[in-house]
């Protein structure tokens, strides 16, 4: 693991940078971000507010009140070296999600395998045979954005985005894969639906999955998905 480097992001935060910010999207450094992020978590300073991991850097809240940012640096400082020192962990979750493809499912199943020159059963194999990891929550609360896509089903965003996504739509956007968590606008390929709620803050954690999960999709019918549903 390379050593990071700290910069000031607020009064009362700093932004870990374990990698470059910049495309492609590179996996060994956003397990690195978990494994610091992991590492943090479970020392529990008590100044610790936050924790906001992204693709390639982490951003560390703290209470200003209980301690001064130059203490926090040097605390994150030694964290940092400590990590470097070891082997990137795996996740600790793996969580798999039940998904109905094609159809009033996913709209964009048929055009999406057309453009990659494959059938829709061969998109749906491959899009159902990956191991994905869950590189950062954005966008909306609890959208995951996963990393692991087979690079054959990488797709552009449309040229103009919807209005109205369903909630739980799984889609493609660019070299990744996603899960639209609530209704929203969107602008990635719909291919699929799950029927699992992945964002409830009535939960004591409102968001199902979160950075550095796991994540693996189960191909199901209408009739599971009918059932899920009732049961959600």
């Amino acid at each position: 693991m390379t050593a990071g480097r700290r910069e000031r992001l607020a009064d009362d935060a700093w932004l870990l940078h374990l990698g470059a910010d910049t495309p492609p999207i590179d996996d060994a450094t956003n397990a690195c971000v978990h494994q610091v992020a992991r590492s943090i978590r479970e020392a529990a300073p008590d100044w610790l507010r936050d924790l906001v991991p992204a693709y390639a850097s982490l951003a560390v809240f703290f209470d200003p009140d209980a301690v001064d940012a130059s203490t926090v640096a040097r605390w994150l400082d030694a964290k940092l070296a400590d990590v470097s020192a070891t082997s990137v962990d795996t996740p600790s979750r793996c969580i798999e999600i039940p998904v109905a493809y094609g159809g009033a499912f996913g709209e964009d199943l048929d055009a999406c395998a057309s453009e990659l020159g494959m059938s829709p059963d061969a998109l749906i194999e491959r899009h159902a045979a990956a191991t994905y990891t869950v590189a950062m929550i954005g966008f909306a609360p609890g959208f995951p954005y996963l990393s692991g896509l087979d690079p054959a089903l990488a797709l552009p965003r449309l040229a103009t985005p919807r209005t109205r996504v369903p909630a739980g739509s799984v889609a493609i956007g660019g070299a990744q894969t996603g899960l639209y968590p609530r209704e929203s606008p969107g602008g990635w390929r719909l291919i699929g639906r799950t029927p699992i709620r992945m964002f409830d803050p009535k939960r004591t954690s409102p968001s199902l999955l979160s950075p550095g999960d796991c994540v693996r999709f189960v191909v199901i019918d209408t009739d599971k998905f009918a059932q899920l549903e009732r049961e959600a």
